[in-house]
């Protein structure tokens, strides 16, 4: 406390309640082609619905990072999502024909919302040649003959005119419907179909609703809209986006009348979204998606599905993202040519593509594809296990803990799967499991099974287990967390002792609940020295003895004689 000058108490606290905290253990991170929704930017997904709603449904081109991320999300509710970027024909639709690229929010609000826009009217709201499916037709006169004559007068409940806001600036004529459609049916499934519909918002920039939030229609569709950007105001000099006297439109209401009156002619303007084009994401801008996730302080993420990305991809997420963050596993799998029509092949060139890989205890590799019914196209596909592999670390820790081996019987169950591309035999698993590669096995009668649970750690360690592995990064990261704490504090007895007190209680409850054997605490001066001091560090060594999944079972039948006692055996075999 600082010193007082004169009589007086002074109060404070300190508070020693710290503990160390619960971490994410279930965050899971992907980045692939997709054909609709944002470019470079994380999105949370908890459900097959949300995926759907925000990168939309699978395509010829799309459908294994989508299977992927939908089949993690049978087992797990916490996965993030980035839109790789693509070159060239990737393109929003616009209203005028020509197309642009609007990656996400950030590049809309940066680039693209000053209104100075010679794109047209509208832009789709998200790059891809599904944005060629939509149509945005606007009402803007209080003639009311004009808009019962307007096809879509039925979605609104009358007439645009003035809103009470612009009234009471001495202004007339701000409001207008908007209503965005699905011409072609490519959203919903049925041609037309109106998507969203504005009810009377308002030309003037200034407009504000009963509750005091912006009635301007710019606004109201940029922050709204899950289908369309406003890019400039239809009297903009753009052809076929010409709309008469709307030279007022986006000023404010100060005795502005904002034009399209009762006299108009031209009352509604109906406007048809084209040229958004879509095309496959190069390695390179799947690496820069993936990057998204390699700042451990703006993503927390515990495992990386990587799809049926290529060798460049995965060496970049191996080496760059989860060995450079050391908090989250990637999972991988095998090429489709390695195991999908490949017969009697299928063992060698798995072995092969891994050794092509990083030796790491930050990644895991599976053994195979799995052949799954896509319901939103009607078909079948080929599809990568490692969505499901992690997918069953996240279901193991839930009934479990992250410390628990995700395979075996008891929690390594495979949903979906209508067959494997392959299902190794004992030999086979056999030179899988001593090349690092965990086979995933269909037992008849038992399901399909991940019978395997190696990272891919080269040498022999208690951390080329995933259940070590993954054991070692909760207690690495809940403790660094709670070590923070004792920054620019002095590195004195008290506080050494109050490092260990918040860490022992920790270890403990991860011993009762099976995760290590035993544990020591070190945090003294035998090892903050006086040199250690000098140097402003402070140093806990934590000693762990981590709990082992069992792989092999040894079962040993004796045969004994009627008259044998089994004491006397017992032991002896």
């Amino acid at each position: 406390m600082a010193f007082q000058l004169s009589p007086g108490v002074n109060v404070s606290e300190i508070d020693l309640t710290t503990i160390v905290p619960a971490v994410g253990t279930t965050e899971t991170a992907i980045a692939g082609s997709f054909n609709w929704g944002p470019i470079n930017e994380v999105r949370t997904i908890s459900s097959e619905v949300q995926l759907v709603d925000t990168f939309g449904k699978p395509d010829a081109n799309t459908f294994v990072e989508w299977l992927c991320a939908a089949n993690f999300l049978t087992y797990g509710r916490n996965l993030k999502v980035v839109r790789s970027s693509g070159t060239g024909t990737l393109l929003n639709a616009t209203a005028n024909g020509s197309g642009i690229l609007i990656e996400n929010e950030t590049d809309y609000t940066e680039n693209h919302s000053s209104g100075a826009n010679t794109n047209g009217a509208w832009a789709a709201k998200w790059a891809g040649d599904r944005g060629n499916s939509l149509k945005v037709s606007m009402f803007a006169s209080s003639n009311s003959t004009a808009f019962a004559a307007w096809v879509y007068n039925g979605y609104f409940d009358g007439t645009p005119n003035t809103s009470t806001y612009v009234a009471n600036q001495g202004g007339a004529e701000d409001e207008m419907h908007v209503a965005v459609i699905d011409e072609d049916g490519v959203f919903t499934g049925t041609q037309n179909t109106v998507l969203e519909r504005f009810s009377f918002v308002s030309k003037a920039s200034d407009a504000k609703r009963d509750d005091g939030g912006s009635n301007y229609y710019v606004d109201v569709i940029n922050n709204t809209s899950k289908y369309i950007w406003w890019l400039s105001h239809p009297d903009g000099g753009v052809t076929n986006d010409d709309y008469s006297n709307t030279t007022n439109w986006g000023t404010v209401a100060n005795g502005t009348r904002f034009g399209l009156g009762n006299n108009s002619t031209n009352t509604a303007l109906t406007l048809s979204l084209t040229n958004g084009s879509y095309n496959v994401s190069t390695d390179a801008e799947h690496i820069t998606a993936y990057n998204k996730f390699k700042n451990a302080e703006e993503q927390d993420v515990s495992l990386i599905i990587t799809a049926d990305h290529g060798d460049t991809v995965v060496d970049h997420i191996i080496d760059n993202i989860a060995e450079y963050r050391k908090d989250c596993v990637a999972f991988v799998s095998p090429l489709r040519a390695d195991v999908v029509d490949n017969a009697g092949s299928e063992q060698t060139a798995a072995v092969t593509t891994r050794n092509g890989y990083s030796t790491s205890s930050y990644a895991v590799m599976d053994s195979g594809w799995k052949y799954q019914f896509d319901r939103y196209n009607n078909t079948y596909r080929w599809v990568p296990l490692n969505g499901d592999i992690a997918g069953l670390c996240v279901r193991t820790d839930f009934e479990r803990d992250p410390w628990f081996s995700p395979a075996g019987f008891n929690r390594g169950q495979i949903r979906n799967v209508v067959k494997l591309s392959w299902n190794p035999n004992k030999t086979e698993r056999d030179e899988l499991y001593k090349a690092g590669i965990n086979p995933v096995v269909t037992f008849p009668g038992e399901g399909t099974i991940l019978y395997g649970d190696k990272t891919m750690l080269a040498k022999p360690s208690a951390f080329d287990r995933i259940n070590v592995r993954r054991l070692f990064i909760v207690l690495e990261k809940a403790i660094a967390r709670a070590a923070k704490y004792s920054l620019f504090e002095f590195n004195d007895s008290f506080t050494r002792a109050q490092f260990v007190s918040l860490v022992e209680p920790f270890l403990r409850d991860v011993q009762g609940r099976r995760g290590i054997f035993d544990f020591r605490v070190v945090c003294d001066e035998t090892n903050n020295t006086a040199e250690v001091i000098d140097r402003n560090e402070f140093i806990g060594d934590i000693y762990i003895k981590p709990a082992r999944s069992i792989n092999f079972i040894q079962l040993n039948f004796v045969a004994v004689r009627t008259g044998v006692s089994f004491d006397e055996i017992v032991g002896q075999y």
